[in-house]
């Protein structure tokens, strides 16, 4: 039975991790069917379909799910989407932003209500916990392309704000709107960046134990569950404490 129990473990293990990873490619295509339609159905000559291309990419969306995307877009067959943006406080205090793609406003917006009652939290209004975050651009690197010094000279001269560089990688940061001229500028210095996308980065944090972690997370996912919700941001920060706890 033991030998049942652990197969049993592992196939639902896979089935939510293949769940999640077919929920991120349908967003990711609904990402660049959105950016196609809004502009030129050519990455290189629409920023934006750019860096979503490049970002389905990078987590191995096959190319003809990139392609089908792109061909709904010109097609004209492709929902009319609003982009909405929801501010809110997870357990703790937590400041949570919420970035949906919605063909139904009224659907999403009581989903997202009832997502964050349900889990500990409360949902705000636009501008509620938008202070607490900065809009910014964000390139990453293998760690292959250079060491940290050559990466930061490179930064510098793109006009990037910051550099964070590890084993693994390189995570180049700037002013969002600067994004799409500072990921080319890169480009002709280091090559083809992994990922270039826009983010909210917390200018404030909010430190967080074990248990408040944990029911962050429960309300992260609930929300990410949600075709709806294209990403989920916090401003959570794990205590000393945690960071023991987890080894770091």
């Amino acid at each position: 039975m033991a030998g049942h129990s652990k197969w049993a473990n592992i196939q639902h293990r896979k089935g939510r991790q293949d769940k999640l990873r077919s929920k991120l490619f349908s967003k990711l295509a609904k990402e660049i069917t959105v950016a196609a339609k809004m502009g030129d159905p050519d990455p290189d000559k629409n920023p934006r379909l750019r860096m979503a291309v490049k970002e389905a990419k990078s987590v191995s969306v096959p190319k003809d799910v990139i392609d089908r995307a792109i061909k709904k877009a010109i097609g004209g067959d492709a929902e009319n989407y609003d982009e909405i943006r929801y501010e809110g406080y997870g357990p703790n205090g937590v400041a949570v932003i919420v970035e949906c793609m919605t063909d139904n406003r009224n659907r999403t917006a009581s989903t997202v209500r009832s997502t964050f009652s349900k889990n500990g939290g409360n949902l705000g209004e636009t501008g509620s916990v938008g202070f607490m975050f900065d809009r910014k651009g964000a390139i990453t690197y293998p760690g292959t392309v250079g060491d940290a010094d050559t990466v930061m000279m490179a930064a510098i001269e793109a006009g990037a704000e910051d550099v964070e560089s590890a084993d693994e990688g390189h995570v180049i940061t700037c002013e969002g709107s600067d994004l799409h001229e500072v990921s080319t500028a890169l480009e002709t210095e280091l090559g083809e960046s992994d990922s270039t996308k826009l983010i909210w980065q917390p200018n404030i944090q909010t430190e967080l134990d074990l248990e408040g972690m944990e029911k962050l997370m429960k309300l992260v996912d609930a929300l990410e569950d949600d075709d709806d919700v294209q990403t989920v941001t916090t401003n959570f920060e794990a205590s000393d404490e945690v960071m023991e706890q987890l080894g770091e």
